[in-house]
């Protein structure tokens, strides 16, 4: 491969990328690099300006501009940052987030054009060679923390859910088929009749492939909503995805208006109770149960949502 060969490659993608905006609709009324500022709030609930700054690679009086932009359309809130009062904390608005998910899914519908061209036959091989193509150029770094992605479902990703928690649970905790019993039937609960202001599904992504999830819905409880399935691929550990997971259910769920948030657990899932006892959950109850082949000992947890930001 020569220098020409990727410059080559370069002005083919650029070219590919521009066909995708071809109307310069994608991203109206805001430019691509203020999309990608709202990308980036969507997908970290817990962000400073900084962080933003950081992350965009972009000028702090850029950045200033766009956020006050936001502010002035209603799309943001800007706060004193918990960790560090020098610092401003950004979080979307109700609004934010309904624009945020519209240019999210003109992106969708725009590059699931693009791929309906590919057969499908093919598709497995593109995906792979774009893989290939950014594990090379990574110049074999392991995975970063902001490599992570979260976003929610798309089609065949509840299947995930159901497949991933019931092998993980059984290789891990020995679980039997009743486990998978129940997740599916959370999943199709959710597929078949959920509330999208009110209930969400999170996946987290690295590489391009799902390496987490988690589930807010709504609990028979008023104002109460209920953090489900839980889950972080063990090759993905370390990199905080369970803490981010949970960070959005909790910033959602108060966003929308729950006075509490509750869950349901077992005891021997030490490291997921350590992520819920560091977001401010509290254990509320526990009862031993035969559940999955197992003798367990069930745990519920709650996080007064009416209280002060951490």
């Amino acid at each position: 491969m020569t220098v020409q060969d990727i410059r080559a490659f370069n002005r083919f993608y650029t070219n590919v990328i521009g066909a995708l905006d071809y109307s310069r609709q994608l991203y109206a009324p805001y430019t691509l690099t203020e999309s990608r500022v709202l990308y980036e709030l969507a997908h970290s609930p817990r962000t400073d300006a900084a962080d933003l700054r950081t992350e965009l690679s972009l000028d702090a009086g850029y950045l200033s501009r766009i956020l006050n932009k936001f502010e002035q359309d209603g799309l943001i809130e800007r706060t004193a940052s918990a960790r560090d009062p020098r610092r401003r904390r950004v979080t979307l608005t109700a609004r934010g987030r309904e624009t945020a998910a519209l240019l999210a899914e003109r992106a969708d519908e725009s590059v699931g054009a693009l791929l309906a061209t590919v057969p499908s036959a093919d598709r497995p091989r593109l995906s792979e060679a774009m893989r290939t193509v950014r594990t090379l150029l990574s110049d074999g770094r392991p995975p970063r923390r902001e490599d992570v992605l979260l976003r929610e479902p798309r089609p065949g990703d509840l299947g995930w859910i159901v497949a991933r928690n019931a092998a993980l649970y059984a290789a891990e905790y020995g679980f039997n088929a009743d486990y998978e019993g129940l997740v599916a039937r959370i999943v199709a609960d959710f597929a078949e009749d959920h509330d999208p202001h009110l209930e969400r599904v999170w996946i987290a992504e690295l590489d391009g492939r799902p390496v987490g999830c988690v589930m807010c819905v709504r609990d028979e409880a008023p104002a109460t909503a209920r953090l489900r399935l839980l889950l972080v691929e063990p090759d993905a550990r370390g990199l905080g995805i369970g803490d981010r997971l949970v960070a959005a259910v909790v910033d959602f769920a108060r966003g929308v208006g729950y006075r509490d948030l509750v869950l349901w657990t077992n005891d021997v899932l030490a490291a997921a109770r350590r992520v819920y006892q560091r977001h401010g959950f509290v254990l509320a109850a526990e009862k031993p149960h035969r559940s999955f082949g197992r003798d367990l000992n069930g745990q519920d947890w709650r996080l007064d949502l009416t209280g002060a930001v951490g």
